[in-house]
């Protein structure tokens, strides 16, 4: 037991050694300006939980595993991760959002083997360091996904895995089918992050990204966000676009995508739609595995 801890902690001292603080890189790219997460939006992402918001990630995680959680946000997902790996291995959480880390150091005080660091994911710190890498809802926001994941790919162990789970937001169901006013709100959506470099179908992407990046057995499972009405928490999980007409939708106005009028209506017609005609969407997801060489 004693050698067991020893271990641990050497494997800990080693991984905080090369967590350094560091400041992300000073880009202002499309992309990263856009990716940034406005106020309102961590209403989305603090309802997650690592077997809700990630299932696949959920089957892979296990009792002493080293995990690294890229673009972490608030830390939802990080939290249940740390406590699937206890009692002797340890999650860490990094994010290019000063904020959303001091949000999750907050939230997640004295969890026992949880850390948040402050990194980008393009010049993260760690090498060999983890048996288990992974990113949710992440690639789809920058606009160079492949030299993300080589770069994860470097952050574990060899035969570490390497876990990605993403949209491909070209592939949505809506039944019945919602007023123009959504569809107008949500093309100039796909529209405004297509302008920044970023891939809407990055989902069906991610085989071929995660072949050419070297990695071995790779595999998709389908994790697709599915409401259907009768469902007990519809109502929750058919408002999402409502939540990001409210939310990120003040960016598209202020990049000129939409007017402000626009965006209103868009999410009045979208909280109408779920209250009153909704009976299903879905939400494509693919959740991506594979292994380092």
């Amino acid at each position: 037991m004693a050698g067991n801890e020893q271990s641990q902690a050497r494997e800990q001292a080693t991984e905080q050694s090369q967590a350094r603080e560091q400041s992300p890189a000073k880009e202002h790219s499309p992309a990263k300006r856009r990716a940034h997460m406005p106020e309102g939006t961590a209403k989305i992402i603090n309802s997650r939980t690592l077997e809700t918001g990630f299932p696949r990630l959920a089957e892979l995680v296990a009792p002493g595993m080293r995990v690294l959680d890229v673009g972490c946000g608030s830390g939802a997902i990080t939290r249940g991760i740390a406590r699937r790996v206890q009692p002797s291995g340890y999650a860490v959480g990094v994010d290019v959002n000063e904020r959303l880390i001091e949000e999750a150091r907050r939230a997640h005080a004295g969890v026992p083997g949880l850390r948040f660091h402050l990194q980008d994911v393009y010049a993260m710190s760690f090498d060999k360091a983890f048996d288990l890498v992974t990113a949710s809802r992440v690639l789809q926001w920058l606009a160079e996904p492949a030299r993300a994941l080589e770069r994860m790919a470097r952050a574990a162990v060899p035969g570490g895995r390497i876990a990605v789970l993403d949209y491909n937001h070209e592939k949505i169901e809506w039944r019945p089918e919602p007023p123009r006013s959504v569809r107008r709100f949500y093309d100039a959506f796909l529209k405004w992050r297509e302008d920044a470099g970023m891939d809407n179908r990055i989902a069906d992407r991610l085989p071929d990204i995660f072949e050419r990046a070297g990695l071995k057995q790779v595999q998709v499972t389908e994790q697709h966000e599915v409401a259907r009405l009768g469902d007990p928490d519809f109502h929750e999980k058919a408002r999402i676009w409502a939540d990001v007409a409210a939310s990120r939708g003040h960016q598209l106005v202020a990049d000129g995508y939409i007017a402000e009028a626009e965006r209103a209506e868009a999410e009045r017609a979208l909280c109408a739609w779920v209250d009153e005609d909704a009976t299903y969407q879905r939400l494509y997801l693919l959740a991506v595995e594979g292994a380092t060489p």
